[in-house]
């Protein structure tokens, strides 16, 4: 049987980020996961996800200055310190809460840096970021993203991410498939997880468009679900979406597309 993680960067935004956890636990997410955990101290989020009795399971590093538009900065040549202490500060989120899984994100290529330089600052960095979790028996995660919502970013196809981490060579890191994303950029999802699921470490979904719950769009869910089910995944699959009920409770409300895959 599939197991979900809420996402709560995305679901439950209606209150403030440890109530959504508590929000998580009561529409039956055992397993929770967030981009980025920093503005908060890890021993508060720890003690709600023991008290709700929730564990989280993935988070991403460290990417730069989200809110300026920085989508990652693991392929700047001058941010090489940044990233690296960035990795440290993930592990030590990643140990305080017992998270298994860690997400890189590569990020959009700097101004007048050769692509050349470029790739390489990139292969470099999610070497020593693996290599670094592979200590705590931790996994890197790579993702890629569409260029529709996020121009210019690095990674946008499956099998190019799964190239640049034949290039780290490392066997901790792992693609982040996110069905939304690759539904933007390349189709073919069943296909492609077939293909490659060995090479993939967590899937995360959405339907397309809007981003909203599966059901709302033109995935089938009910389709790629079972299927991914049926080739043997085990791993857990992220809720990442936003709930098409923007309004108190909305996520709860759209929770509806998930009872066939919890009988």
């Amino acid at each position: 049987m599939l197991r979900f993680a809420a996402n709560l960067s995305l679901l439950f935004t209606d209150v403030p980020f440890l109530d959504r956890i508590d929000r998580a636990a009561r529409a039956g997410f055992g397993r929770v996961e967030f981009q980025f955990p920093y503005d908060l101290p890890a021993r508060d989020i720890r003690e709600r996800l023991d008290a709700a009795g929730v564990q989280a399971v993935l988070h991403n590093l460290p990417a730069g200055d989200w809110a300026a538009g920085e989508r990652g900065i693991a392929s700047h040549p001058d941010r090489v310190d940044e990233f690296r202490a960035g990795v440290a500060r993930g592990l030590a989120y990643a140990r305080a809460l017992d998270v298994f899984k860690l997400n890189a994100l590569a990020g959009l290529a700097p101004p007048g840096v050769s692509a050349a330089v470029v790739r390489r600052t990139l292969v470099d960095n999610l070497r020593h970021a693996a290599r670094e979790l592979a200590r705590d028996g931790r996994q890197l995660m790579v993702e890629a993203l569409n260029t529709r919502d996020v121009p210019g970013f690095l990674l946008h196809g499956t099998e190019q991410t799964v190239e640049l981490l034949d290039e780290v060579g490392e066997p901790n890191a792992f693609v982040q498939y996110d069905a939304y994303h690759m539904q933007r950029m390349e189709g073919e999802l069943a296909a492609t997880l077939q293909r490659f699921l060995p090479r993939i470490g967590h899937v995360q979904i959405a339907d397309n468009p809007g981003r909203h719950e599966p059901g709302t769009g033109e995935i089938r869910y009910e389709f790629l679900l079972r299927h991914l089910e049926s080739l043997g995944w085990t791993g857990d699959v992220g809720v990442e979406y936003r709930p098409q009920d923007e309004g108190p409770q909305g996520t709860e409300r759209g929770l509806h597309w998930m009872r066939p895959y919890r009988a």
